[in-house]
């Protein structure tokens, strides 16, 4: 089994950062595509940032230019720098991440969900 723990959240002003983090720990051979969703009160989850092994990154339209997602392969921790933070960005933000394990000669990747951390900005 994978766990992760997310830590970071908080109450800030507008204009405010904060920067989250994601560690996977339990039986992981390798960790591929790591991101974070955000889901504010009666919206949908929807796609904050990606980020893959080789680093390659992606971002939704809203938090680009203002967020940054990074990666420490060594530590399986996945960071998210929010600066600019507006009040839309208040939401839960869930971390996910699809984790490679292997059974004998083959591989299978398994997606795991954050338990979600609280980000509050005020104006």
């Amino acid at each position: 089994q994978v766990q992760l723990v997310e830590s970071g959240g908080g109450l800030v002003q507008a204009g405010g950062s904060l920067r989250l983090s994601c560690a996977a720990s339990g039986r992981i051979f390798s960790i591929n595509t790591m991101g974070w969703y955000r889901q504010a009160p009666g919206n949908q989850r929807e796609l904050v940032a990606t980020i893959t092994r080789g680093r390659s990154t992606n971002y939704a339209d809203s938090v680009k230019g203002r967020f940054t997602i990074s990666r420490d392969n060594a530590k399986n921790t996945v960071y998210l720098q929010m600066n600019s933070l507006a009040p839309e960005d208040t939401a839960v933000y869930y971390c996910n991440v699809d984790v490679i394990n292997s059974r004998g000669s083959s591989y299978y990747t398994v997606n795991y969900w954050g338990q979600g951390t609280q980000v509050t900005v005020s104006s």
